[in-house]
């Protein structure tokens, strides 16, 4: 089946790989890729775009919704004043959005029925109103989602939708990882109430902190900023 979010993903290695190339010198891979990233774009424009829906889809031959299409604006395949865009970030929020949590997809897969909110989708979510204009909207939602985190202010990979209990893997990298990216477009767009944004995100910058000291070497500048920031 041709998923949406994996054709945007091989757009975006042919896009990146295009780009490194072109840096590089490497002219003749640059062209050839991105040719072919062109046509990917086309094709996912032409195939997952549904007019009957007024939005991509989750496969070429579904109507399903997905959260991953939030992501097709990050990572430059498509523009945030897009009105496919807007329509994809609206349709997407109507299907999953449930009790104040999202769902990656609401349709059965190998497992079945999908019953706990997908955190990370959340906070994609958020990001997507945000871009689109619907800024007060995405505040009230991330207020919301904070309220769900631990004493330490960390989440898990899923959350329970009644209960708001954290499920699954704790704690989650990428769940942290999309919460920091969302605080810093705040910060950005000159957001900061009474230090709200940095004193719940505490928690979360300690743990990555602790988390990516196994990935990668932290010197003096790197500590200092995070110590800053926490």
């Amino acid at each position: 089946r041709h998923f949406v979010s994996s054709k945007v993903m091989c757009w975006v290695a042919l896009d990146r790989g295009a780009k490194i190339a072109s840096m590089l010198n490497k002219y003749g891979y640059s062209e050839r890729w991105q040719k072919e990233a062109d046509k990917v774009w086309q094709d996912v424009m032409t195939y997952g775009w549904k007019e009957e829906l007024q939005s991509f889809s989750q496969t070429y031959d579904n109507m399903a919704m997905d959260s991953s299409l939030l992501l097709m604006e990050p990572y430059g395949f498509i523009a945030a004043d897009d009105i496919r865009y807007h329509k994809t970030v609206k349709a997407v929020k109507k299907a999953l959005l449930h009790k104040g949590l999202m769902y990656r997809y609401n349709s059965e897969d190998d497992f079945g029925l999908p019953s706990s909110a997908f955190t990370i989708c959340t906070f994609w979510l958020i990001r997507a109103l945000f871009v689109i204009g619907e800024k007060e909207e995405a505040r009230c939602l991330f207020d919301d989602v904070l309220t769900y985190s631990n004493h330490l202010g960390l989440f898990s990979e899923d959350i329970d939708f009644n209960t708001k209990e954290q499920l699954g893997n704790f704690p989650q990298a990428y769940s942290h990882l999309a919460l920091q990216k969302k605080i810093r477009d705040w910060l950005l767009s000159g957001r900061n109430e009474e230090g709200n944004l940095i004193n719940t995100a505490n928690g979360s910058i300690l743990y990555l902190s602790f988390f990516l000291s196994f990935l990668i070497p932290l010197n003096d500048d790197t500590f200092l900023f995070l110590c800053i920031f926490a």
